[in-house]
């Protein structure tokens, strides 16, 4: 059955290929015009693979959870806000990532306002960059450390989510925020910043993040660099659904946190 409607669909194509044409199908030689069904039944097979493979993945039966409560090391991770806020949000974005960029224009300042300047909320800022459909995202993550280098993090990180379609190249963002840029290009040009970003990554994927922007809520605990998450929040979602997790979790008592040895 699968056939014969492959061959009915290639036959179809065929004569719209000719009726909307017929002069220039006259004017074809029979070599030609082998070669245009040729490449046509090609780009058909294409199409039914790929297909095939959205098919075969959608079968595979229910996608696998992402883990809950992961526990995320912050030392040394660019934040705003109070270091001792009673929440802490934790953002795994990329520089290039449009989704990203409309939670930093839409959604970002009102977080900013409401929690994080009223020292209710600390923001935490990590790099995952998608490098298999985003290839300026990495240099762009490293550009942010090489300006947290200089003092100015939060000026790059905001400088590069307002000029997402022109990340690159990287210098004259570091001249229009006020960088030493022969400071800055050597930074780029030593690639010491990477690993960091690297580190990044391997926290994402050990937190079963996808996709970018994901978000994790904590309860700040003072004396650790460490959090366990205990909300998760995923895409570019509306002020209201992160005022919703957010105040549930201010209202609430953190759990005693388990007694276990103290970490290093």
């Amino acid at each position: 059955m699968r056939n014969r409607s492959f061959r009915w669909f290639i036959g179809l194509l065929f004569l719209i290929l000719l009726s909307a044409s017929p002069l220039r199908a006259q004017q074809q030689s029979s070599t030609d015009l082998r070669n245009e069904i040729q490449a046509l039944t090609e780009t058909v097979k294409e199409m039914q693979k790929d297909l095939q493979e959205i098919k075969t993945l959608l079968q595979s039966g229910k996608p696998v959870a992402p883990p809950q409560n992961v526990v995320l090391d912050l030392s040394n991770k660019p934040s705003q806000g109070d270091a001792t806020a009673k929440l802490t949000l934790v953002e795994f974005s990329d520089f290039q990532c449009p989704f990203c960029g409309r939670h930093v224009r839409d959604t970002a300042p009102q977080i900013d306002k409401e929690y994080v300047k009223t020292g209710k909320l600390r923001h935490v800022f990590l790099n995952y960059p998608l490098e298999s459909m985003h290839n300026a995202a990495f240099k762009a993550a490293e550009a942010t450390n090489c300006a947290a280098e200089q003092g100015k993090y939060w000026e790059m990180n905001h400088r590069l989510f307002d000029n997402q379609n022109k990340l690159e190249p990287l210098r004259p963002h570091a001249e229009a925020i006020g960088l030493d840029v022969q400071k800055f290009d050597e930074c780029m040009n030593s690639g010491r910043q990477a690993a960091a970003i690297r580190l990044n990554i391997a926290e994402a994927q050990k937190a079963g993040v996808s996709g970018t922007p994901t978000f994790f809520l904590a309860y700040t605990d003072p004396k650790s660099s460490t959090i366990k998450t205990v909300r998760r929040l995923t895409g570019a979602q509306p002020f209201a659904a992160f005022q919703a997790e957010i105040n549930k979790l201010l209202a609430e008592e953190p759990a005693a946190p388990e007694q276990k040895g103290s970490q290093n």
